[in-house]
């Protein structure tokens, strides 16, 4: 009777086996499918061409940074995403915590004086930022860091010839959100930052976001005991969004920067003949004669209206100003005895207007254009403060300062012709005019004074300041100059889409980075300081490649590129017998070339490994060099470099993700490589060997995505790198060569909630 059961007993096993074997196929197959599809690398959304687009649709090399990636790495500010783009240099400048060293393939701006002209573009919500100073941006209520390299004068105008960053701050939505951050770490780091928004009406949206960011030195002034390298800085934006309608918007934003970190005292090189102090062991000490107080602010306000005209035509309007001031100190010799000191202030403010129209049509072509105007003054006053030249005298001041006043109107336009269901062309075009006017004083006083302490009303006006201090010694120099310059800049591109997965493109930019008037010009020693130099032009050919592969595990792309430079500016300064002789050279011509790939692979569904690399090759084909004082000229073609342009740079990183019932912990880390770094046109001992950097980060993320907790260790090893420097050599009885760092190893942990 047992074994007629058993039978029975298998025959319906195997019935039922074979009935739910296709539920168990197709349960198998899901759970594949939503395998492959959780290792699938997540679209990224840019707007680089003034429009929303896939990144891999965009015939631009671009680098896009997510809020949650930099919350990831622990980025602090814009800085440090100079480790993860090929081909750029983006440090903080040398005597601040907030003014920007920004390079991208070889075009930037080396010297940060009031009156100069970027090469990278910073923007902040569409907003230009004129000025170096306070442009080293925190990350903080932000959306996303869109990097893009190479000229971009069609769409975002005159000085992005090596490229722009554009910083996006988070968008309104009327959500009820609030989120708070604690961090703590080296070198007593403390900062707090907290952002929220919520809906006053169905209509209306208001939002806030505020940071405080704190730190002790990395060093110290040794011979006063105040810290160096430190940080004190307040940050805060405000927003408000009105839905007038459902086609018409309106949003008012409005942001501070206060920075109040002591200025940056120098590391020497070498001993000094005046002192015999020798150069510390520790490169963040540092000795002054100055008072380290340091200020540096910016604020800025914007109303953006947007209008959906119909289902193809939209229109923007983009009204902003902004306005930054900075008193700072600067003790070149830096061994604190008043050999060398340089005191100085900074202000700028600016009026930008544009409106855009762009067009969308599902067919076969899309059109961006419109029109801008900028109107901004910049004006700053530094002396040069010599208390052991001509000691008999008590010391020697001198003062140097005026404004430049800039008026600039642009009109563009860019558009896409679907030339087949595969292959695009787009043509576009800016034509920009440009007017500047500057006023130049120079004055040499017998005597110690210090301008940024006198109190003037108007210390740019060299009358003001000969009513406060008296008649000069000497007026080195007192000028009034004028420049007035056009360009149109054209860009065309031919993008081919060679399957879904993979697109190619060629294309030619041009740009141009406006010309100005040396604001330091010494008449005294160069009789013709107050011609104004030329613009500088660069043409630009890239091809390129946008691809993901392996299913969409793996996102590769790739750009070819050869830029020709011509008339580049280079700040020359000299010193001569009777002072420092300055002048801005348009060194004839240049040529750049080079590549870049980057790449991210989704390894496993938890596991994504990442990679940039960028090569470039710029070198100067012809300039000449003219001294001021006796005409002589000299070629220097082969004894000059690019400077903060690295022959190579790369990136390995990973991040792994780990999932478990409390949540979900991502580890990540990278090493970051540059090459050897020149600081200036001639080689120098400030010059930059060769470095590595090693960053680790750990952060757990709670279940309900409310928590989370970092920590973050950057530069492991403790790598010790010059971000800048100056370099004068036997200077008023001593020598000021003198170096700047970026920070040492830190570690951080931050503690995050989200209501």
């Amino acid at each position: 009777m047992s074994q007629p059961k058993f039978r029975h007993s298998l025959v319906a096993l195997a019935i039922a086996s074979v009935v739910s074997l296709p539920a168990y196929a197709q349960a198998q197959d899901e759970q594949e499918e939503q395998a492959a599809a959780n290792s699938k690398l997540e679209r990224i959304e840019v707007t680089a061409r003034r429009k929303t687009e896939s990144l891999q649709n965009v015939p631009v090399s671009v680098t896009s940074f997510g809020a949650g990636d930099l919350e990831e790495l622990g980025v602090e500010d814009i800085t440090e995403l100079q480790q993860r783009i090929p081909n750029a240099t983006i440090q903080v400048s040398r005597g601040t915590n907030s003014t920007l060293t920004a390079y991208i393939r070889g075009v930037g701006q080396q010297d940060p004086l009031w009156g100069f002209e970027p090469g990278v573009g910073v923007y902040i919500d569409d907003v230009y930022v004129a000025r170096p100073q306070g442009a080293v941006l925190e990350v903080f209520d932000l959306e996303r860091i869109e990097v893009l390299r190479g000229p971009q004068g069609t769409l975002y105008g005159k000085n992005t010839i090596g490229g722009a960053l554009k910083y996006v701050t988070k968008e309104l939505t009327g959500y009820n959100e609030l989120s708070l951050q604690g961090t703590v770490g080296s070198y007593n780091q403390r900062d707090i930052k907290i952002s929220g928004q919520t809906a006053l009406a169905d209509n209306f949206f208001v939002g806030g976001a505020v940071a405080s960011l704190q730190r002790d030195g990395f060093g110290e002034y040794v011979n006063t005991g105040e810290e160096n390298y430190n940080k004190d800085l307040l940050t805060y934006r405000l927003s408000a969004k009105w839905l007038v309608s459902d086609t018409v918007d309106v949003k008012f934003s409005y942001d501070k920067t206060e920075d109040e970190s002591n200025s940056k005292g120098a590391h020497r090189l070498l001993t000094s003949g005046v002192t015999g102090q020798e150069p510390y062991e520790d490169v963040y000490d540092s000795n002054t004669a100055m008072p380290v107080d340091n200020l540096v602010e910016t604020e800025g306000a914007s109303l953006v209206l947007n209008w959906d005209i119909n289902a193809e035509w939209d229109f923007k309007s983009v009204t902003a100003s902004r306005e930054g001031y900075t008193d700072t100190n600067i003790d070149f010799n830096a061994t604190g005895e008043p050999i060398f000191m340089v005191p100085a202030i900074y202000e700028d403010e600016q009026f930008t207007q544009e409106f855009q129209l762009s067009y969308t049509n599902n067919n076969n072509f899309d059109f961006v254009g419109g029109v801008y105007y900028y109107d901004g003054e910049a004006c700053g006053v530094f002396g040069t403060v010599l208390p052991m030249y001509l000691a008999a005298f008590g010391g020697v001041t001198v003062d140097n300062g005026g404004c430049v006043q800039t008026e600039s109107f642009a009109v563009y336009g860019q558009g896409d012709y679907r030339m087949t269901d595969d292959l695009t062309l787009t043509i576009g075009g800016r034509y920009t005019s440009d007017e500047k006017e500057a006023d130049v004083f120079r004055y040499t006083y017998l005597g110690v004074h210090y301008i940024n302490r006198a109190g003037l009303d108007t210390p740019y006006d060299p009358n003001e300041v000969i009513a406060t201090f008296g008649q000069p010694f000497s007026i080195n120099s007192n000028f009034n100059s004028q420049g007035d310059w056009s360009r149109f800049s054209p860009h065309v591109a031919l993008n081919y889409d060679v399957n879904d997965d993979v697109m190619v493109y060629a294309s030619y930019s041009n740009g141009f980075k406006s010309g100005g008037v040396d604001m330091r010009g010494d008449k005294s020693l160069n009789p013709t300081i107050d011609e104004p130099y030329d613009p500088e032009i660069v043409d630009t050919f890239e091809f390129g490649m946008k691809s993901e592969l392996l299913d969409g595990r793996m996102r590769l792309n790739s750009a070819v590129f050869y830029s020709d430079y011509q008339d580049m500016q280079v700040t020359v300064q000299r010193v001569v017998e009777s002072g420092i002789s300055s002048q801005v050279l348009n060194a004839g011509e240049s040529t750049v070339k080079g590549f870049e790939v980057e790449t991210v692979f989704a390894a496993t569904d938890s596991l994504n490994v990442t990679a940039m690399l960028g090569y470039i090759d710029a070198e100067f084909d012809s300039v000449v060099y003219q001294e001021p004082a006796t005409g002589e000229t000299t070629d220097v073609t082969d004894a000059w470099s690019f400077q903060n342009t690295p022959e190579l740079t790369y990136n390995v990183g990973f991040n792994q993700t780990f999932e478990m019932e409390a949540g979900q912990v991502v580890w990540s880390a990278n090493y970051a490589f540059r090459d050897d770094t020149q600081m200036f046109e001639a080689p120098s001992p400030l010059d930059q060997e060769s470095y590595g950097l090693l960053n680790t980060s750990v952060v757990w993320y709670s279940a309900n995505g409310q928590w989370n907790v970092g920590l973050h260790g950057k530069n492991l090893t403790d790598e010790e790198y010059r971000v800048g420097g100056y370099n004068f050599g036997p200077t008023f009885g001593d020598d000021a060569v003198v170096g700047y760092y970026g920070d040492p190893r830190t570690f951080s942990l931050s503690v995050g909630y989200k209501f």
